[in-house]
């Protein structure tokens, strides 16, 4: 059984920073790929970051509306990805959910709210 618990969520001030966790039931290395998610009311579901080789960074995809302020890492001993979101906007503010992808298979977490205002 796959769980993903994210964690981290909460109040922020614009400018301000947050860090998100993903915590994962299995090795992060038996995940094909894994990222970021976020919904803000009244809008579709949006990838805000992922991971498409556990292994290499520079595969790594970023949102442009996030790129150069968010930063996905990866705690393999921890068996846990990380959403470093620095200089947030009140048009951040949103659900984030982590979703891991095995042989087709994608399993998502329960989210976490993300409020930035003053």
């Amino acid at each position: 059984q796959v769980q993903l618990v994210e964690s981290g969520g909460g109040l922020a001030q614009p400018g301000g920073s947050l860090r998100l966790s993903c915590a994962t039931s299995g090795s992060i290395f038996s995940y094909n790929s894994m990222g970021w998610y976020r919904r803000a009311p009244e809008k579709e579901r949006e990838l805000v970051a992922s991971i498409a080789n556990v292994n290499i960074t520079k595969y790594d995809y970023y949102a442009n509306s996030v790129k150069g302020r968010f930063t996905i890492s990866r705690d393999y001993a921890k068996s846990t990805v990380y959403l470093q979101m620095n200089s947030l906007k009140p048009e951040d503010t949103a659900i984030y959910y982590c979703k891991a992808r095995r042989n087709g298979q994608d399993y998502w977490g329960q989210g976490t709210q993300v409020t930035v205002s003053s």
